[in-house]
């Protein structure tokens, strides 16, 4: 067996992608692409994890009749921080959306505990007010009764097999792990009040977790092993990066814009805090320092709100002219605005929320659909290009070249203005870098291929098609 399969979940939709492996070069298909839209009910905004679930066994099973006794794993990545709660292996609720208004409570209930600057001395992580030892403040209720959480693709995974754990990268975001030791920090567990009982064993990124079993397996067919990867979605995007050179940043770009360097060691010192920086786990034991940037959701968010009764799939097809549009707009006549304002979290008008900030910052809001796609495209380019001048300056590292990935990739205006903004060379590509990592961690498990990570993404530059955008004169 020469395949694995990529099961790639991400906050607006699912993929299913088969990758083989043949002279050191990658070859991936995509067998299945599926939405995943939150539900609002009275309580609150939910993920539709059921829905998911069946969309990953489908996928799967769709993969397995594609390549009939080639694909030997599958290995799961999802977004990060959000979880369901479990009492003797029933998930009680819905898993809440992160966006989902209920965690300010959280915030207000864990810093009455303990203070900002000790939590981030504990942790490492980033201030981000839907951090999952927030939700849980926010779901106290509930962990009285609960005995088990799994962040979401662990509990995918669960369903999957019956194993189960937390993986590490991913754990390493919910707020509850020490900084340096990587493991449970239990003492403050007890201190923000979370049971040791919820928290499930850590595994590493190539553990393997067992074959998929009960009811799934009838769907999905021949015998598949799941393989634990790098299961936050950022963990397995920098393993895609195809760059070994240590002067490298990264910006992996989807919904959210996660801007940082690859360390070995976690840097945990105020200044890292104050400027917003985040110590999460990454594959082989890296360090992933860096910062959330709000993202493409700007842009997916302002469409929604201009034309609420398409579809997704009608929304990504008019973007591309709202960009050509957009590209005829002078750049050095539109606002900058702070793309991590909290007010741009929530789901809503963002094209209203731009103007309100220009209005309140004695800036000049964009007129029209134009001029607000180039705003937002210039705005998140320099909010990148300030991160990796912000992350050399902290962790004092010289960053030479900025690697892109993940759909960002794919926009032109947003790869050039993030060159020019930064004066640094972006190297664009591959668009699947979350998927093309989760592929790679498994297939050196199963030992279809060898080495460290720089063997991994050696593979990466071989086999993917890549854009260099150089800066032009600084805007």
């Amino acid at each position: 067996m020469s395949a694995v399969a990529a099961v790639d979940l991400g906050a607006t939709s699912g993929r299913v992608i088969v990758g083989r492996f043949a002279d050191g070069v990658l070859h991936t298909r995509h067998i299945a692409r599926f939405p995943n839209e939150p539900v609002r009910t009275p309580d609150g905004l939910h993920w539709n994890v059921l829905e998911l679930y069946r969309a990953v066994i489908e996928g799967l099973a769709a993969a397995q009749r594609q390549a009939p006794g080639e694909i030997a794993g599958v290995g799961i990545d999802s977004w990060a921080v959000d979880y369901g709660l479990l009492r003797r292996d029933r998930l009680l609720g819905t898993p809440y959306h992160y966006r989902d208004e209920r965690t300010a409570h959280g915030v207000a209930s864990v810093h009455a505990r303990i203070g900002a600057a000790e939590l981030y001395a504990r942790n490492g992580v980033q201030h981000l007010p839907f951090n999952t030892v927030f939700q849980l403040a926010a779901d106290r209720d509930l962990l009285e009764i609960a005995d088990r959480m799994l962040l979401i693709p662990d509990l995918l995974g669960y369903w999957l097999t019956g194993t189960a754990v937390a993986e590490r990268t991913n754990a390493s975001t919910t707020g509850l792990l020490d900084a340096r030791t990587r493991e449970w920090d239990h003492e403050l567990a007890a201190i923000v009040g979370v049971p040791d009982r919820i928290l499930p064993p850590l595994v590493d990124p190539g553990t393997r977790l067992g074959p998929v079993t009960g009811p799934a397996a009838e769907v999905v067919g021949r015998p598949l092993e799941l393989i634990a990867v790098g299961s936050h979605d950022t963990a397995s995007a920098v393993v895609g990066v195809p760059s070994t050179r240590p002067d490298t940043a990264y910006i992996s770009c989807g919904t959210w814009g996660l801007v940082g360097l690859e360390l070995e060691r976690p840097i945990i010192t105020e200044q890292a805090r104050l400027a917003g920086f985040t110590n999460e786990g990454g594959v082989d034991g890296r360090i992933r320092f860096l910062h959330n940037v709000m993202g493409l959701w700007l842009l997916s968010e302002s469409l929604r709100h201009w034309e609420p009764a398409a579809t997704a799939e009608q929304r990504s097809a008019l973007l591309p002219e709202l960009l050509d549009a957009a590209a005829a707009v002078d750049p050095a006549t539109v606002a900058i605005f702070d793309v991590d304002d909290e007010r741009f979290l929530p789901p809503g008008d963002i094209p209203g929320r731009i103007r309100a900030w220009c209005a309140e910052h004695g800036e000049t809001a964009p007129a029209g659909r134009a001029e607000t796609v180039r705003s937002i495209v210039e705005s998140l380019a320099q909010a990148f290009a300030d991160t990796v001048q912000r992350a050399c300056e902290v962790a004092d590292h010289e960053v030479a070249v900025i690697h892109l990935v993940g759909g960002g990739s794919q926009n032109r205006m947003l790869c050039q203005s993030t060159a020019d903004r930064s004066g640094r060379p972006v190297v664009a590509g591959p668009v699947e870098a979350t998927a093309i990592g989760n592929l790679l961690v498994q297939a050196r498990t199963l030992g279809i291929l060898s080495g460290g990570l720089d063997a991994l993404r050696a593979v990466v530059a071989r086999s993917e098609r890549l854009v260099r955008y150089e800066p032009r004169r600084p805007l």
